[in-house]
């Protein structure tokens, strides 16, 4: 059976959003068509659009850990919160039992105040994407023209994220914003959606420079299944996921890639419209020759030890 860990998705928010329940939906993740799996860890990010400012970002953040604590109060049988790396090596000793991780998709949600990294890290979130696509207090997102990169504030919010055990994810972020991580982050940080701009020229993907840098720090990249952000001629295939991969592969990224789904946050191709699929794409990799470990890396492990290694 496959074993499948996902660094990001936005069912949550969509589930929120929509109020469907995550158990049995119409989304691309719902928790009955995961059952499938043997092992499943799923990171829901809780997204901050960057309409959301000050308190309204925090009290949208407010509304979905209370969605998520009220789904898991009624699935307990079926899903686990992960706070924690003892909590992710449980999810492997069990049957039938799914990890739910809690992050932050945009650091508006702190609203300028530092303090507030704490509170996130007290709700259980591990892992933060310092922007989304537009500025916040912390820095410039990707889409910001003549981006600047972190701001004073943004400094001090890595280095108490680091010193919080929150995890740094850099996806959305400007280019600036990007090396200025570099040079101040002293714990390995990630990139969960985000995939190569050699072969998708999308402003969203990674110079080859940039994915050499998080994998020397001995962080993440999640490859993102955006069609977008798949290939620049669109409609875009399992061959264009793996050319993705392949290429990271070739810069070294054996032990760096995993997959971020972006699953119920970007349109995805057809042949991967759920998560039922990823059993089909982890079939294709092995139907172009590639060896089983390399593809039980990509597809879980990579994935699984960096969390035990940096939660």
């Amino acid at each position: 059976m496959v074993n499948f860990f996902d660094l990001h998705c936005d069912t949550l928010s969509k589930a929120l959003n929509e109020n469907k329940k995550l158990y049995e939906n119409d989304l691309h993740i719902s928790l009955k068509k995961a059952k499938k799996y043997n092992h499943y860890i799923q990171c829901f990010a809780v997204w901050i659009p960057d309409e959301f400012k000050g308190g309204a970002a925090m009290e949208l953040f407010n509304r979905a850990y209370r969605k998520l604590i009220f789904e898991h109060e009624n699935n307990r049988d079926t899903f686990s919160i992960c706070k924690d790396a003892k909590d992710i090596e449980n999810i492997t000793n069990l049957k039938d039992r799914i990890g739910i991780i809690l992050t932050v998709e945009g650091g508006a949600v702190l609203g300028g105040n530092i303090e507030n990294v704490g509170y996130l890290r007290k709700k259980g979130v591990r892992m933060m994407t310092l922007t989304w696509n537009g500025s916040c207090e912390i820095g410039d997102g990707v889409g910001v023209d003549n981006a600047r990169g972190l701001s004073l504030f943004g400094k001090k919010v890595v280095k108490k994220m680091e010193k919080s055990g929150i995890i740094v994810d850099i996806s959305h972020a400007s280019e600036k914003l990007f090396y200025d991580v570099c040079e101040i982050s002293e714990k390995p940080f990630v990139a969960t959606h985000s995939n190569s701009k050699k072969i998708c020229s999308h402003r969203r993907n990674l110079k080859d420079e940039q994915f050499k840098m998080i994998a020397k720090c001995g962080g993440m990249v999640g490859i993102n299944f955006c069609k977008d952000f798949l290939s620049d001629k669109g409609f875009p295939s399992f061959d264009d996921i793996i050319k993705h991969a392949e290429h990271f592969l070739e810069l070294g990224g054996e032990n760096t890639i995993a997959f971020g789904s972006d699953f119920d946050g970007c349109d995805v191709p057809d042949e991967i419209s759920g998560i039922e699929y990823i059993e089909n794409l982890y079939e294709y990799f092995l139907k172009k020759n590639y060896n089983q470990n390399v593809v039980d890396r990509i597809f879980f492990d990579n994935a699984y030890n960096f969390m035990i290694n940096n939660l």
